[in-house]
């Protein structure tokens, strides 16, 4: 690979190959930016190279880094998945991984502008008040991927005083490519197919969703925004219950739905209300995209 240093606006993506990686890197080659990502396949934007490298080798990370040069970095790579069955690689890559990035980003020459690491709104765990979760929120994760997001924001203090570190915690998310293991594409694969019956887990659960371009919107505004070092949740501000989210799909879809609750998909200690406050992020980028949910669904339902 060629130097890019002279690349104006050169971001290098980790996790590129993901769900988000792919919204974001859609969202940065719109506005103009050279864009280099680390993944585990081909990209789906001819636009930009996707690298096989895995974070968790930190001599191959730390070459394609300082290949790379990258002016601002989006850090996505890691576990995404909150039952993911291997603790195991839940800590390791959204631990280890994220500090052999950030020790890779001191080795350069030049340092990047703005460093984008996303955490997660799990950190926050539990929240006994019914009112949205500021940022200053107590961290009380509940399940081993909260709690390695949470040390994973502890790595990334130690580097702050060498990089300007954003932390972003973003609430729950959907849109099209989202796998069916999560909730939302689950239920709009159902109504898709036109199945008379879905079987899920906690159905009295209400969560702040958002739409993964408003997600990908917030990133690139925070690459160049003037406040490196802080923490922002990427929220809506609005708890939908699933019950309102099976109403819409119906609607969108023409037909109900009869839901049965299967004991293998319950989880212990899931909270039943989650919502977030958005209001920091909002003084930092302004507004995010108008996207209601039903939009939202609308948009994955008709792109199956």
């Amino acid at each position: 690979m060629a130097s890019h240093s002279e690349a104006a606006g050169c971001v290098l993506v980790t996790g590129a190959s993901g769900f988000t990686g792919q919204h974001v890197i859609g969202e940065l080659l719109q506005a103009g930016y050279s864009v280099y990502g680390s993944g585990h396949r081909a990209p789906a934007d001819a636009r930009m190279s996707v690298t096989a490298v895995d974070i968790l080798d930190a001599s191959a990370l730390r070459d394609f880094v300082l290949q790379v040069r990258p002016r601002h970095v989006v850090h996505l790579a890691g576990i995404s998945f909150v039952a993911h069955s291997n603790v195991d690689a839940i800590y390791r890559a959204n631990i280890v991984g994220t500090r052999n990035l950030l020790t890779s980003l001191l080795d350069l020459d030049e340092r990047p502008e703005s460093v984008i690491l996303a955490s997660s709104a799990s950190v926050y765990g539990n929240t006994a008040s019914a009112a949205p979760v500021p940022e200053t929120a107590p961290l009380r994760p509940a399940n081993d991927y909260g709690i390695s997001k949470m040390a994973m924001e502890h790595v990334a203090a130690m580097f702050a005083d060498r990089l300007p570190v954003t932390v972003v915690r973003p609430f729950n998310y959907t849109g099209v490519g989202q796998g069916e293991s999560f909730l939302l594409p689950k239920i709009v694969s159902h109504f898709r197919k036109r199945e008379p019956v879905i079987r899920l887990g906690n159905l009295d659960v209400s969560r702040d969703f958002s739409d993964v371009r408003q997600v990908a919107w917030a990133y690139r505004r925070l690459l160049t925004s003037e406040v490196p070092g802080d923490v922002f949740n990427i929220c809506s501000g609005q708890a939908w219950s699933l019950a309102e989210v099976l109403r819409m799909m119906a609607e969108i879809a023409g037909y109900e739905i009869a839901v049965e609750v299967d004991p293998a998909l319950v989880r212990a200690n899931e909270p039943k209300w989650v919502c977030g406050d958005g209001q920091r992020l909002r003084a930092a980028v302004g507004e995010l995209p108008p996207l209601p949910l039903r939009e939202t669904l609308e948009w994955m339902y008709r792109a199956g």
